[in-house]
Order: C-alpha cells, then sequence, then structure tokens
C-alpha cells in the first residue's frame, strides 16, 4: 500500500535565529483581499495619530547665560560641540551629550553679534565694540567622562577663558562674522563687508557695492562655491560678493529687510532669506529678478534661519516666539515648537547630524529640540525600524486623505499666536478683496495681475 505524506521544511516554518519572528505564509492575490485598500487606510490614519501621540519636540535647556542668546554657532571638527554668545559679551561652549557647559568666555564689552567656529578647533567671535577676537575652543569636550561630573554643579569642570589668540578691530561696529570653508580667511559685516586673514591685523579686502553708506546685517560664505559670499544691509538690499574679483557683483532691493540668510549645503546657487514681512523666501542666484518660493506661516519677522545639512529643509526662529520647520519646495511649515517660557527667537542652527536643533531666544536659554518630534532618543531593534519604516511609507502615501491629512497639519498654538494668525489672514483676505476690487472697477483691470512673487524684488542692480 502506497501512502502519501507531505513533507514540510522546517526552515519555512520556524525562526532562522532566537528572537526572530515565526515567518508566516501569505497569499498575496488580490482577489483574496477585497479590503487590503481599506486595511492600509486605517493604518495610515493610526500611524498618524501615533506619530502625534509621541511627538515630544523638547529635549533640554541649556543654560549658563545671564543675558539673552543672539548668536549660535557649530564645531564642523565635532558633532557634540556648539558654542552660543550672549547680549553681555559672554561666549559658552556647550557639550551636547552631556547637556553641559565645558567653557565661558567674557569675550566682549558689548552684545556677541557674530559667532563662527575656524577649521582649527577655534573660535571667532565679534562685536559692537568693534573688534573680532580670535578664541581658542579645544577644549576637552571629546573625552568628557562621568567621574570628572561636579554633583554640585551638574555639570563637568567649566574653563574660563583666558586672553583671546589674536584681535582685529576695526572702526565700525561688527554685526556678523563668517569663516571660510577651507582657508585661514573670514569676512566680517560693518559699514561694509571686510576680507580677513587670521595672521594678519588688518583687513585684506574691503568690499561694497558702488558708494552706498548701508549697515550690513548678516555675512555667508558659500560653502561650495568658497569664493562667493552674500550679505543683507539694513537698506532692504541683498548683495553678491565674489572674493576673487574683489568687488560686490549683483545686488537686489526688497520691499522690506532681510534679517539673515543661509546657503543651501548641497545646491550652490540656492539661498534663503529671512525677512522682516513674516515670510521666507528661496532665491536661484542665476536669477533674481522673483523668489523661486515663499515660505508663509509665520506672524511676526524672521529672525533667524538655518538650512539642515542634508538639504531636505530648513528651520527658522522669529520674533513670534515660535520655531517652525519647512521642507525645501513646500510653502507651509511641516511643524511648529514652542514653550511656555521661550521668548523671541534671535538664533537657530541644525546639529551636523540634523537630528537636532538648536534655539537662542532673548530669555537667556539655549533649548535643543529634535528635528523630528516624535523620534524616539535611543537604539532602535530592527523590528521596531522597520514598523516605523513602515507606518512612515503609509503616512506619505495617504498624506492627502482628509482624515490623516488633519491629523498631520492639527497644532494647537499659545492664544496670541492663533489670534494674530487669525487677524493676519483676515487682512490678507481684505487686501486681495481690494486688489480685485481695483482691477474690475479702473484701468488697472486691463493688465495682468503682479504676481506675488513679483512684488518682492523691487529691483535687481549689477
Amino acid at each position: 500500500m502506497k501512502i502519501k505524506a507531505l513533507e514540510r521544511s522546517a526552515s519555512q516554518s520556524l525562526p532562522q535565529r532566537a528572537g526572530d519572528p515565526t515567518p508566516r505564509s501569505r497569499n498575496l492575490d488580490p482577489s483574496l483581499h477585497p479590503f487590503a485598500r481599506a486595511r492600509e487606510y486605517t493604518r495610515a490614519l493610526t500611524a498618524a495619530k501615533m506619530d502625534r501621540i509621541y511627538a515630544k519636540p523638547f529635549v533640554a535647556a541649556l543654560e549658563g547665560h545671564v543675558d539673552g542668546v543672539y548668536t549660535l554657532a557649530r564645531d564642523p571638527g565635532r558633532l557634540g560641540v556648539v558654542g552660543s554668545g550672549s547680549g553681555d559679551g559672554e561666549i559658552i561652549l556647550h557639550h551636547l551629550p552631556t547637556r553641559t557647559n565645558v567653557r565661558k568666555i567674557k569675550a566682549h564689552d558689548g552684545i556677541v553679534s557674530g559667532l563662527t567656529f575656524t577649521r582649527s578647533r577655534h573660535i571667532l567671535s565679534c562685536s559692537v565694540d568693534r573688534s573680532i577676537k580670535l578664541w581658542e575652543a579645544d577644549a576637552e569636550t571629546d573625552t568628557v567622562v562621568e567621574e570628572d561630573i561636579d554633583p554640585d554643579r551638574a555639570g563637568p569642570s567649566v574653563q574660563k577663558g583666558g586672553a583671546p589668540v589674536r584681535t582685529f578691530m576695526g572702526k565700525m561696529a561688527f554685526n556678523s562674522v563668517d569663516h571660510h570653508r577651507s582657508e585661514a580667511k573670514f569676512a566680517s559685516a560693518s559699514n561694509m563687508v571686510q576680507l580677513w586673514d587670521e595672521t594678519k591685523t588688518e583687513p585684506i579686502l574691503n568690499m561694497q557695492f558702488g558708494n552706498g553708506a548701508e549697515t550690513v546685517l548678516t555675512v555667508r560664505f558659500n560653502q561650495s562655491e568658497t569664493s562667493v559670499l552674500a550679505s543683507t544691509g539694513t537698506d532692504r538690499t541683498m548683495c553678491l560678493y565674489d572674493v576673487r574679483t574683489g568687488k560686490a557683483e549683483r545686488r537686489v532691493v526688497m520691499a522690506l529687510r532681510a534679517n539673515a540668510l543661509s546657503w543651501h549645503p548641497t545646491q550652490p546657487t540656492v539661498m534663503l532669506l529671512a525677512s522682516e514681512d513674516h515670510n521666507l523666501y528661496t532665491f536661484d542666484v542665476r536669477n533674481l529678478g522673483s523668489p523661486t518660493q515663499i515660505y508663509k506661516d509665520h506672524v511676526a519677522a524672521v529672525m533667524a534661519c538655518d538650512w539642515s545639512p542634508t538639504g531636505e529643509g530648513f528651520v527658522s526662529g522669529s520674533w513670534d516666539r515660535t520655531l517652525r520647520l519647512w521642507k525645501e519646495g513646500d510653502g507651509r511649515s511641516v511643524d511648529v515648537y514652542h514653550g511656555k517660557r521661550m521668548q523671541r527667537v534671535f538664533a537657530t542652527q541644525y546639529t551636523a547630524d540634523a537630528r537636532f536643533i538648536l534655539s537662542g531666544s532673548d530669555d537667556g536659554i539655549v533649548r535643543l529640540w529634535k528635528s523630528r518630534a516624535s523620534d524616539k532618543l535611543g537604539v532602535l531593534d530592527g523590528r521596531e525600524r522597520a514598523s516605523r519604516e513602515y507606518r512612515d511609507k503609509l503616512r506619505e502615501k495617504w498624506r492627502h486623505a482628509p482624515e490623516v491629512r488633519k491629523v498631520e497639519r492639527q497644532r494647537y498654538l499659545p492664544k496670541a499666536i492663533y489670534s494674530a494668525g487669525k487677524l493676519k489672514r483676515t487682512m490678507e483676505g481684505a487686501g486681495k478683496a481690494r486688489e480685485e476690487n481695483r482691477r474690475r472697477h479702473t484701468r488697472e483691470g486691463e493688465g495682468k495681475p503682479k504676481a506675488e512673487r513679483r512684488k518682492v524684488v523691487l529691483a535687481e542692480q549689477e
């Protein structure tokens, strides 16, 4: 008698390793799963709700300043080291892994208006006291261990700053400073843009557009095209310079003043401007006639901005006491961060790994935030990482579904910010209605309406 027996491989029904889930057999025939899309939609909605449940963006408050924090800088060679400058002329180096202050420097007699790290582990600071100073920033922050922690102070032994390595004196107050990516040179902003050599006490190059008497607010080197730098001024201008020719190349006059600028880390021709009119603008330097995108959500002047090192988005800080996170090309913010005690934000900075954001406000606190509010701090195992990636893909796929979009977009704001936003929308709607009535009933209606992007730049000068 013949007996036919079913034979199955043990590897198909048992885990391959200890701790692995038991393998499941699935028939992927769509006709057997008529409710697959309905189940996927439910999972996407659940994933969106879970993302909001676990959204805890605030990480730590780095204390130490007794005045407002008006400038931040990250060390390009060390992941966990950042510097902050305050209104009383003090500079503090922070060690992010231990969330402690490792060095305090009484640098200037006035506000620290600019701060930047060099490639040789020094830090440059400038102030309204008409001086730029080069400081030693090579504190032993990479080797801070638990035994070094002082229990009475809850931090490692704070080193007091001594004399500066070098001092550069100017004739006018300095508002900003930025270092060249690879060379021992830096640029400063005062009544003109000046290029300095670290080994010389006098500027090697003075640059300004025409005979203008503007005050330059910010200056930034392009990190890809390292001979190009940009500046913004109090006369509502943004100007491009080339250190190879030693002169200003182009300038645009905007409707309102730009308070900060930042170059895109991966696209050399793209720059970001934070404006006094509550908006941010991205420009392509090959065509400065109009911005490539307008970013709207703030309800007060935007004071600071910084690109993510990945180039996928950026962060902005505003006079309305909020931080907003943006994706490149998306005109509305992805997320908004605020705190009960956080005051007006004057400085923002991404960490070099793009996982965290630093903000400095005039309440004297440097705050550390997650760049993604629902991220888990710590190590993820394989199953948890796979589950998180699957939920992210579901949210991305179903982001336009009404219920998912509502959960993703909804944010609870302080009453003052919510009321200001509501009033701003009402005023903008009334302005559009007046413009439409003017076009209908006057000769202005015979021509095409002016695009909003065309209203930003008033003039382009070469």
